[in-house]
């Protein structure tokens, strides 16, 4: 290992005390010199201008610059001294926004009586509570900020004081003292961007932007640091991204062209309408990509009922008129009937090899899952070994080593994000060659993520819906300011039901023991109002109240993932079939279930969802020629964030936009899939949406990079902040793409 990269992959425990080591470890995630250089700062405290107490969050960590307005020492009698020798220290802090209270009880009341006196100015950190109906720090650590000369005065109050993203146990300064400490390792850090991308677009080399991220003179210092510090980000991921993309390209696999008179061609005679513009782009993009002898890995995104399954269709077609085979592999059994379903009705007569009325060059459609009969699952096998099949549809079972194919071309991945890196490579196994690959999803993915998380597809979108399908109207039920609503809600339940339709009615958890939701310890708690304070609405209890209340008379059903799998295909048997007014279930009804019939949602405690799990759901309903309505029912306040989610949700129908609100509500998280441990997450400066252009640009950057020289062998800085990047666990994870 060269010299030049050691300093920063010291252990912190050999620079800081073991103690303070420990922590970052353990709550921080920080093992080395490298990784507490690069856990940055939040934000930063101008001295001299304070944080607003005014705005205090609710039971967070904060971090507050204020002056002592006042103090007094209480005594008190309790249980642990009587005598009413208990001591409470009382300190009134101001920033002229606002005051609040410090307390201090027993022993540590002696030091802050000592140093907080009025007029003292000091950092304080704790955690936000109330008391009395007023904000309080109980016990806060805090730092006086003394300035013994005129100079450090001056220093002082220009200064900007970072502060970290802290825990209980690590406040915000010892963290900036800790990174004091290791700062001088800085200047070793080793610069991942070549040199001509640094210079051409004027950012500051690695270790000038970690100095001046952490010890910024002014506003411009920061601003410098943070646009060097997101290239990094961008870039590095971008180039990992772009070596898969290139390893992938240089993998051979067989040219599937499609015959001018094949099935392809006697399938679209067959068709009752015409592609859309969107599908007829996309099909040619898949077309393209097929015809070449290197693996097609491309992800097909569209909204629910945009088409996909036709595209997807008329690809394992043209891979079948080739001589080869196609799979396709769905998360759940129930999604895999129902696609065996949907391609052998589009296929009709085509699908129908060696039987009587089957189409001369028909091929056979076969359906694999686990819960089959020996039998058929033996003939299946049979027919996927001889070629006989053209297409599979199935579940993980088509993984098993005792399925072998006869020339598989072409995977079809459903909703990829329920499916592993295993499941993938093992089915590549299965061909000859790797087969192509097209991943289908009906999450709409914002642009940014779709480069950054899979990254190693090539992307396609489906963004118009098929003539035929009704628009869906959606409303919010505002359950706790106007009850009168919900009843109003039921009853439009009722006249679908009454015209001939059928309504679902989701709930966010079952309501069995076994829900962790009813769990109060694990169930999460927010200020934001008094709804939250009361479990989520379950299946089962709904269920129960609307078949003796508003819904009586209706046939109502229960669904959820809990289960039995063969009850689960019964109960939405009986509803495909119509056997069943309502159907009351949990979000397992969020993926593929097609039921045209269906016109109603009533969506419970619809603030519990996520925009797009709310958006994903209500695709469920409009999917025939009659009208859908979809009702988001929520106790939420008028002002609460939780209302402006539902509203935006009812007032647009586009699934991209709502996923773009969804991504600035939640942040980006750790959009490469980390495991959240606590504070930290893999981008740090990067925000997925703002920042746009750094990616796209990045991606282009990267692919230069690689295309020149594919093993970086000029860029040992490059080599190392990849190697920091990939470490195992996110190996693994952008494996499975």
């Amino acid at each position: 290992m060269p010299a030049l990269e050691e300093p920063l992959k010291q252990p912190l425990k050999s620079v800081l005390g073991p103690a303070t080591a420990k922590v970052m470890a353990e709550h921080l995630g920080l093992h080395t010199v490298g990784d507490l250089l690069h856990h940055y700062p939040r934000r930063y405290e101008e001295r001299g201008q304070l944080t607003h107490l005014a705005d205090l969050p609710m039971d967070e960590h904060v971090t507050v610059v204020a002056q002592v307005a006042d103090a007094r020492l209480h005594t008190f009698a309790s249980a642990k001294a009587p005598r009413g020798k208990g001591q409470r220290l009382e300190v009134t802090i101001t920033d002229g926004s606002g005051r609040l209270q410090l307390v201090f009880f027993g022993n540590g009341v002696h030091k802050p009586h000592k140093e907080l006196l009025p007029g003292t100015r000091a950092m304080f950190a704790g955690k936000v509570s109330v008391f009395n109906r007023r904000l309080q720090l109980a016990h806060p650590a805090y730092e006086l900020l003394r300035g013994d000369s005129e100079e450090a005065v001056e220093s002082w109050a220009g200064a900007l004081i970072p502060l970290y993203p802290a825990t209980a146990k690590l406040e915000s300064w010892k963290i900036g003292k800790a990174v004091q400490t290791v700062l001088p390792s800085a200047q070793e850090a080793l610069d991942p961007l070549p040199p001509a991308l640094r210079e051409g677009r004027g950012l500051v080399p690695l270790p000038e932007a970690l100095l001046k991220i952490h010890r910024p003179h002014t506003k411009a210092d920061v601003a410098d640091a943070r646009a060097r510090l997101k290239w990094d980000e961008a870039f590095v991921l971008q180039v990992a991204l772009a070596r898969r993309r290139y390893a992938d390209s240089q993998l051979p696999a067989v040219a599937r062209t499609p015959k001018p008179d094949g099935l392809l061609a006697a399938f679209d005679d067959r068709l009752p309408f015409t592609l859309t513009e969107g599908q007829r782009k996309v099909s040619e993009e898949i077309f393209d990509d097929l015809a070449t002898e290197h693996p097609m890995h491309r992800l097909l995104q569209g909204e629910v009922g945009s088409g996909k399954t036709l595209v997807a269709l008329r690809a394992m077609l043209t891979v079948v008129d080739a001589g080869g085979q196609a799979a396709m592999l769905a998360p759940t059994e129930v999604l895999a009937q129902q696609h065996h379903r949907s391609v052998t009705e589009m296929m009709g007569e085509l699908a129908e090899k060696g039987m009587l009325g089957g189409a001369e060059h028909a091929t056979k459609v076969v359906l694999l899952t686990g819960s089959m009969g020996a039998a058929a699952r033996r003939q299946a096998l049979l027919d996927l070994v001889t070629g006989e099949a053209g297409i599979v549809i199935g579940t993980h079972a088509l993984i098993e080593d005792k399925v072998q194919f006869h020339d598989l071309g072409l995977v079809v991945v459903d909703e990829q994000h329920r499916f592993g890196v295993e499941q993938r490579d093992a089915l590549r196994g299965k061909g000859k060659q790797p087969p192509h690959l097209l991943v289908m999803t009906a999450t709409p993915i914002p642009r940014t993520v779709a480069m950054t998380v899979f990254g190693d597809l090539e992307t396609s979108v489906l963004d118009q819906l098929p003539a035929g399908r009704s628009p869906i109207a959606s409303h919010v039920v505002p359950a706790a300011d106007k009850p009168h609503f919900v009843a109003r809600a039921w009853e439009r339940v009722r006249e679908e039901v009454a015209g001939g339709h059928q309504a679902y009615v989701v709930c966010p958890r079952i309501g069995d023991d076994m829900d962790e939701a009813a769990d109060p310890k694990k169930a999460k708690k927010s200020p934001e109002d008094e709804a939250e304070k009361r479990p989520p609405l379950a299946v089962l209890d709904v269920a129960d109240q609307l078949a003796k209340g508003p819904l009586q008379g209706l046939r109502v059903e229960v669904l959820h993932g809990r289960m039995h799998p063969d009850d689960k295909d019964a109960v939405m048997r009986r509803f495909a079939a119509g056997e069943t007014d309502v159907l009351v279930a949990t979000t397992v009804i969020e993926v593929g279930v097609n039921v045209p019939n269906a016109t109603a949602m009533v969506i419970m405690d619809a603030d519990r969802f996520g925009v797009s799990q709310l958006h994903q759901l209500r695709g469920r309903v409009g999917r025939g020629s009659a009208p859908g309505l979809c009702l988001l029912v929520t106790e939420m306040p008028e002002a609460s964030a939780a209302r402006q989610r539902l509203n935006a949700v009812a007032t647009t129908l586009d699934g991209f936009e709502l996923s773009r609100i969804d991504l600035e509500q939640r942040r980006e998280g750790d959009v490469l899939g980390q495991a959240q441990s606590g504070a930290r997450s893999s981008l740090k400066v990067l925000a997925v949406i703002e920042d746009e252009e750094v990616i796209a640009e990045a991606r282009q950057e990267a692919a230069a990079v690689v295309a020149a020289d594919p093993d970086l062998t000029g860029l040992p800085g490059l080599r190392t902040a990849l190697d920091a990047l990939l470490d195992e666990e996110r190996e693994q994870y952008l494996e499975k793409g």
